[in-house]
């Protein structure tokens, strides 16, 4: 219930905006946008975003190695990912439109107007002739199609596996005899004896279970928590062939049963409504807290950190808990082609992409030129000094260029062996038993309208009773209202027949 609102009138109008202007485009052949035939460098004009301190310029080196090898000219618009959302409504309701624009999300209001009204190549028919394309799991490309069942752009692809989920202090648990926990019972009972039993040492009474919180939209780090005690990956749970909103299901009043006593017994952190991601990991790399919610190869950030002075350190992730674990949708927004591009034209940057999603191009644009950019140790690749200078990054060009890889999420920078050795177990392991979303990229206008506010309502009752401040009674109350609630009945209603639209075209 987090997606983001647009005024639909606005929306047509800026459509047709846009196919005036491909009208037109296409009348005066491309619009000075780079020929798709010839002997000369192909044109590309590119919006994406980058999180790199500073994005990478026109004269870098390796863009400029990209542009030989793939016979192009790169016209990259970077973008902060503090305010791209913004700059991707102006910009598409501009109708001036570049040749490959990220769409961070793949499903508002305003892309499914644009797609409806022809603005957006549809690229289902094409997809077939670029191999390495076509190597991103079933479930990207399923999870990126639209209502009709068709894809209208290039998943900005990642793994299916090893998305955020609970990781733990090994060398506390090591230190206090206790197992690796599989069950939320078992995991309360670390988390207890994190908080009684001074697992640092210090002789002080001075550390949090689990450094978590959550916001004005959602559940945050305790997200997944939640989600433990549901079996449900999503705000919809699938009952006998119909949505339901998780939030009528009993699983979630006994995740805030849970987590009210959890805070009770303060093995969650006091200011848990008002702290911020951001503090959350400053209490981790402190010493001070034993458990996140990340991805895996995130739990390395806080134990590369206290490992400066503390060498035992280390947070592992868990398989599981309860026997379960979410499946992530594969992709991360998608690169649309406007129809203001010509077919010979949008084929070349297929084949720019797909270039881009093989293993020459995709670690070319992540780790540079190698004895350059890179050192191979141990089959790993270590970035050098020169890598930072350049500018050579998975988050900078990495988020146009890249192939897809089962383990991405198992690795990052200065990673020793044996822990990305372990990730990719874990990872393995995971895959046996993940829970996919089932309601990626269902569509509801009611909830485009109104879905923000009725979330942050459902969000505020939870965080009530999570810090004690309503009794689990006033959770059942509020839940008999929900279940009759105008808004959310209508939403249910839509949400399902999106459902039934999207197995239908896929039939």
């Amino acid at each position: 219930m987090r997606k983001r609102r647009f005024k639909l009138d606005k929306t047509k109008i800026a459509v047709s905006v846009l196919l005036i202007a491909a009208l037109l485009v296409g009348c005066s052949g491309g619009g000075g946008r780079g020929g798709a035939s010839g002997d000369g460098p192909l044109n590309v004009s590119i919006m994406t975003m980058y999180y790199t301190p500073e994005p990478p310029g026109k004269d870098n080196v390796v863009v400029k190695e990209i542009e030989k090898r793939t016979n192009t000219k790169l016209n990259i618009t970077w973008v902060s990912p503090n305010n791209y959302a913004d700059k991707v409504n102006v910009t598409l309701a501009s109708g001036d439109i570049p040749d490959l624009m990220l769409l961070d999300n793949a499903f508002t209001a305003q892309v499914r107007t644009m797609v409806a009204q022809g603005a957006l190549w549809d690229l289902t028919p094409y997809i077939k002739d670029y191999p390495n394309l076509m190597k991103f799991p079933k479930e990207t490309w399923t999870n990126t199609k639209q209502a009709d069942g068709k894809n209208y752009g290039i998943p900005r692809v990642r793994p299916v596996e090893g998305g955020g989920f609970v990781y733990l202090r090994k060398d506390w648990m090591d230190k206090l005899n206790l197992e690796v926990p599989k069950t939320i019972d078992e995991f309360y009972d670390v988390l207890k004896a994190f908080v009684e039993k001074d697992p640092d040492g210090n002789g002080k009474d001075d550390t949090i279970g689990y450094a978590s919180f959550v916001d004005q939209s959602g559940m945050a780090s305790l997200g997944q928590l939640q989600n433990v005690f549901t079996k449900t990956n999503g705000d919809w749970s699938l009952v006998d062939g119909k949505l339901v909103n998780v939030n009528l299901l009993p699983g979630v009043r006994d995740a805030l049963v849970w987590m009210n006593k959890a805070y009770r017994e303060k093995l969650l952190p006091e200011d848990l409504a008002t702290l911020k991601n951001s503090q959350a990991k400053d209490l981790l790399k402190a010493g001070r807290a034993g458990g996140f919610q990340d991805t895996v190869e995130a739990a390395w950030e806080p134990t590369e950190e206290l490992r400066k002075t503390d060498p035992k350190a280390d947070f592992l992730p868990l398989v599981s808990l309860n026997g379960y674990v979410n499946r992530d949708s594969g992709f991360f927004g998608m690169y649309a082609i406007p129809k203001t591009v010509p077919e010979a034209k949008m084929k070349k940057l297929l084949e720019l992409m797909d270039y881009g999603a093989s293993d020459e191009g995709s670690d070319l644009a992540s780790f540079g030129i190698k004895d350059v950019h890179y050192k191979e140790e141990n089959g790993v690749k270590v970035p050098t000094e020169q890598a930072k200078i350049d500018i050579v990054a998975q988050q900078a060009l990495g988020q146009i260029f890249i192939k897809y890889d089962k383990y991405l999420r198992a690795y990052r920078s200065g990673m020793p062996s044996d822990i990305l050795e372990r990730n990719k177990q874990i990872i393995d392991e995971r895959a046996k038993l993940s829970v996919p979303e089932v309601a990626v990229g269902l569509n509801s206008d009611t909830n485009t309208k109104v879905g923000t506010e009725l979330g942050k309502k459902i969000q505020d009752m939870k965080t009530k009773v999570i810090l004690g401040k309503a009794p689990i009674e006033e959770w059942d109350r509020f839940v008999g209202e929900l279940k009759n609630d105008p808004d959310l009945l209508k939403i249910t209603e839509e949400i399902n027949a999106s459902y039934q639209q999207r197995i239908s075209s896929s039939e």
